[in-house]
């Protein structure tokens, strides 16, 4: 008889070694995993400078600068930024071509990531004006562009080299 218990011992040990079940799920231990997304910054980078060519008085000269990035790295849920533009007035000495003779076409506009740009063309003055809105972005983000600026020179401009400053501001 004692033989025989210890053989229903075993078999009842091996069948619930064998026996898949959630008899022991209450006690399966677990792990809570957390994680950091990082998030960065909002920034722009712009050519350091341009050359417009040339053109007679009562003409106009345009070219395109060269590429303005708007760099997204704020990994927002609901990302947006706005682009500004200004100008000075152009001078040459004495001689000043106001800065409202200038216009800015931002052209197509490249983005990677999601997020809605749309440009809009100005006039520029002293004041900064919005060239390039980005709206409805999630996570990072990027948008590039290069504008065209053109600059109607007077019927009465004076001959020389004539300096300006473009500044583009992003938030």
């Amino acid at each position: 008889m004692r033989l025989r218990i210890v053989s229903v011992a075993a078999a009842a040990a091996a069948l619930a070694l064998v026996q898949p079940g959630t008899a022991f799920a209450a006690f399966d231990p677990s792990t809570t995993l957390t994680f950091v997304v990082t998030s960065g910054a909002l920034t722009m980078t712009v050519p350091v400078s341009a050359a417009l060519g040339s053109g007679s008085p009562g003409t106009q000269i345009s070219a395109p600068i060269g590429p303005v990035n708007v760099v997204d790295l704020r990994a927002l849920l609901s990302a947006s930024w706005t682009v500004t533009a200004s100008s000075t007035d152009f001078t040459n000495g004495p001689s000043t071509i106001p800065a409202t003779s200038a216009t800015y076409t931002a052209g197509t506009v490249t983005t990677t990531g999601v997020i809605t740009v749309t440009p809009t063309n100005v006039t520029l003055n002293n004041s900064p004006q919005t060239v390039v809105t980005g709206t409805g972005g999630v996570g990072d983000n990027t948008a590039t562009w290069n504008p065209t600026v053109a600059v109607s020179l007077p019927a009465s401009a004076v001959g020389g080299i004539y300096t300006g400053t473009l500044t583009h501001s992003v938030a």
